[in-house]
């Protein structure tokens, strides 16, 4: 009976052990991805390509410390902006048939802020509350936390690999125009640069489709000028 006692008291600290708050596991995440360092920073650029349905698009991405971001797409030989200067937002989109700039909605805004490389969103939703752990899965042969955000709208399931803490899939669910979404991401190639880590190629599929967006530059504290966000 001692020694059955001893056998269960050993199985329930080795399971107290191996199991892991959703604190333990969001502050291994932040380590491991570098984000605690990352506002540190005074600016990202980005070159990078997306390619859908036989197309390269060329993207470039500019962002300076705390919430600066520009991005210009070239589609077709027309660029695409999408431009926040930490106050406003705008779109130039010519493929609508005109190229003047149309100011962005409190979503979109809130859109393209989730995008700022220099905040740690897991730590904020974390504080508020809003990430639960959901057990675990498996992800192309990789053991993964399934971490779950309950955002305005929308809920995103992420799998961070439990050896790594680096995001192996997300899981968004949420409504465009009224119409049920699903977009699945898989970030993968992961290399650091300058002591910013990111994933080099991350794939999305969503109604079918598959959208592949490649980083093929990435530089860091470059020289960037306020006015880079401004539509002139």
């Amino acid at each position: 009976m001692k020694k059955l006692f001893l056998t269960v008291s050993f199985l329930l600290a080795v399971a107290t052990l191996n199991a892991q708050s959703i604190e333990d596991i969001i502050n291994k995440y932040t380590i491991a991805n570098k984000l605690d360092k990352i506002s540190s920073f005074q600016t990202i650029k980005i070159s990078a390509k997306t390619s859908m349905m036989g197309m390269d698009m060329p993207m470039e991405v500019w962002m300076k410390n705390p919430n600066k971001i520009k991005t210009v797409t070239s589609i077709n030989g027309q660029d695409m902006v999408q431009v926040f200067d930490g106050e406003k937002g705008y779109i130039i989109s010519p493929m609508t048939g005109s190229s003047e700039p149309v100011e962005m909605t409190a979503d979109q805004i809130k859109t393209v802020v989730k995008s700022n490389m220099f905040q740690n969103y897991m730590i904020e939703y974390l504080k508020e509350g809003k990430l639960s752990l959901e057990g675990e899965d498996n992800v192309n042969g990789k053991p993964a936390f399934r971490v779950k955000a309950t955002l305005e709208g929308s809920t995103t399931t992420m799998f961070i690999d439990k050896s790594t803490y680096l995001m192996l899939k997300t899981v968004s669910v949420g409504n465009q125009g009224g119409m049920p979404m699903t977009l699945e991401s898989f970030p993968t190639d992961y290399t650091e640069t300058n002591g910013i880590l990111l994933p080099m190629k991350t794939t999305l599929l969503t109604s079918g489709m598959e959208m592949v967006t490649t980083f093929t530059k990435v530089e860091v504290n470059v020289p960037i000028e306020d006015s880079v966000f401004k539509i002139k």
